[in-house]
């Protein structure tokens, strides 16, 4: 096979090089479905033969809609692309008025969606869009179905024609247009091309343990529509890696278990939910257990790679895999080795814990504009260091500007935003782009990310405040679930949190208070306040005196993508927390 250079070539890849029974696998009816790869491609082709009939021409936009990840999107995502249209992921978690608009600027004439509660919030809009017409992958009432596509392309007559359009398809044409979820203001269509992606993909894949079938299933559960976990789909697919896809965020540790996989991806608030609930169980622990668990995890929290504590530490490290660590691996599936985190900056305690446990958490930077990855660890030839996100990637290259910028440059940059070119232009210097974010690459080529640009802000004495250093650092207490630092022309910083309501109703309880378990009740405690005060306390010495937290105020309500607080990729909305609690800013400052 030629070179790949388009993103349909990775499934023909896999044919050649390493075809399999269980390309893609995905749970219906409590039973796991594999497709193979040659299956894969077979019905990929009947999509594309079926659009073709529908009057699918080069360029245009076909929406897809999923709330979980399945195996109909990657055929669905052949299918469209082979004939030079583009897929338009949009995330299944926004307003429905936010899908109008996603649907009118992108200019999709078809829509796909997984289940009922999303076609409920299309049909809502469809009259005020271009589409023609929606299909959904499981079977609606009132709904044309995904397979009424797959019967239409059975028949193989103008399969020389989706030979033609895939030949004609080129490695800079447009692939996807994806919509970041933006902390601000509408979201933006970022042009991704074939190469964009493919580049990418590929050379994201020496950072990957592949050697010796190291990975053999990979579980999938954070959103296709997003590109981190698009572009692992590709990599997955290129290195020949079964991919299992899970039924929802809340059955990862059942699917883990029956699939065992030696491979996911994880965003840091997932892994800090699962340490959360290991140390929860922990609590429940006496005597002898429960010495032993904090024993290890002491020893967890002081791991260096490439067995740097010496030869004591390795011997008692093992003695913990054994009895204590072994079991986390066993809640897992008893395979996992490998975790790619990426979307925001991981505490540098979870990733040692988590390592030392035998579970590598490999930590990666980019963005949707990069397609995504920039840099990324990887356990093997010394590419590994805590607290940073790895190298560079082959061929990306990074550097730093005089303001302490991250500029990145590379085929994995995208073409631009669609229909605005000042946008695009304004992140633009040269082949350079932007990122917003700002960081250092120290003396062996790794770089470690210090914050956003656009969130460091000024006090009124005109002292520089990186709020993500202090909420990276509170996010590590169990008693804070989200934190917003705030201060900007203020005479000193301030923080609102979201408290931990779960674990804290647990504290309550241990202790025996009388503070009462609603959301409302435990914001308003003075006990729950002067606890989360020791946490600041403890916060603070690390910090000058100009950027210690002076002040906070709790939250009555948990944060969430549903009430406006986060993206879908679980970021803080600064400007919408800001409004939702301005009384609260108010008491802090004015009162």
């Amino acid at each position: 096979m030629k070179d790949i250079t388009r993103l349909f070539d990775f499934p023909y890849y896999q044919l050649q090089n390493h075809p399999l029974e269980a390309c893609l696998v995905t749970k219906y009816n409590g039973q796991w479905k594999k497709t193979s790869t040659q299956e894969y491609i077979d019905k990929a082709n009947a999509m594309s033969r079926a659009l073709l009939k529908l009057g699918i021409n080069k360029n245009d936009k076909i929406a897809v809609i999923s709330t979980t990840n399945r195996t109909e999107w990657n055929i669905l995502d052949i299918g469209v692309l082979q004939l030079g249209a583009q897929n338009i992921p949009i995330y299944p978690t926004i307003s429905a008025e936010d899908y109008e608009y996603v649907l009118n600027h992108s200019e999709s004439i078809y829509c796909f969606v997984s289940d009922e509660e999303v076609l409920e919030k299309v049909n809502k809009v469809k009259a005020n869009t271009k589409l023609k017409d929606v299909y959904s992958f499981d079977r609606i009432e009132g709904c044309k179905h995904y397979s009424e596509l797959l019967d239409l392309g059975k028949d193989t007559s103008n399969q020389d024609e989706v030979e033609q359009r895939k030949a004609s398809v080129k490695a800079d044409d447009l692939a996807t247009i994806i919509y970041t979820s933006g902390t601000t203001g509408r979201p933006k269509g970022v042009m991704l091309s074939h190469w964009n992606i493919t580049s990418n993909a590929i050379y994201s894949v020496p950072r990957l343990p592949i050697g010796n079938n190291q990975i053999e299933r990979a579980l999938s559960f954070l959103p296709i529509c997003h590109i981190f976990e698009r572009v692992l789909i590709y990599i997955y697919q290129y290195a020949g890696i079964s991919i299992y896809y899970a039924e929802a965020m809340d059955k990862i540790g059942d699917n883990a278990k029956e699939i065992k996989p030696n491979l996911m991806s994880v965003v840091p608030r997932l892994l800090e939910k699962v340490y959360d609930k290991i140390m929860a169980k922990a609590a429940e622990l006496t005597g002898i257990k429960k010495m032993l668990f904090y024993w290890a995890v002491g020893l967890g929290e002081i791991w260096e790679p490439y067995k740097k504590n010496g030869a004591w530490y390795e011997f008692k490290l093992s003695i913990a895999k054994k009895l204590i660590f072994s079991k986390w691996q066993a809640a897992l599936g008893g395979e996992l080795h490998t975790m790619v985190s990426g979307s925001a900056p991981l505490q540098p305690r979870l990733t040692r814990i988590f390592c030392a446990a035998g579970m590598q958490v490999m930590e990666g930077y980019g963005l949707t504009e990069t397609s995504p990855v920039i840099s990324v660890g990887k356990y093997s030839n010394k590419k590994f260091k805590v607290g940073t996100v790895g190298t560079p990637i082959e061929h990306v290259e990074v550097k730093i500007a005089d303001d302490g910028e991250i500029l990145v440059k590379g085929p994995n940059v995208m073409m631009g935003y669609y229909k605005d070119p000042e946008k695009t232009a304004s992140v633009m210097t040269g082949d350079y782009f932007h990122t917003g974010d700002k960081g250092e690459i120290d003396s062996e080529g790794f770089l470690k990310i210090t914050g956003r640009k656009k969130e460091m802000f000024k006090t009124s004495g005109g002292k520089y405040i990186i709020p993500t250093l202090l909420e990276n650092d509170l996010k590590q207490s169990r008693f804070i679930e989200q934190i917003m630092v705030i201060g900007e022309g203020e005479k000193m910083p301030a923080a609102l949190i979201q408290p931990n309501f779960e674990f804290i109703q647990e504290w309550i309880q241990q202790k025996g208070l009388d503070v009462g378990k609603s959301e409302a009740e435990i914001s308003n405690s003075s006990v729950v306040q002067e606890r989360i005060q020791q946490e600041i306390d403890k916060c603070n010495v690390k910090f000058g005196k100009w950027e210690q937290i002076k002040r906070f105020e709790l939250t009555p309500e948990i944060w969430s993508i549903e009430s406006g607080h986060l993206t879908p990729t679980m970021k803080m909305k600064r400007d919408v927390i800001k409004q939702k609690y301005e009384k609260l800013i108010e008491k802090i400052y004015r009162s």
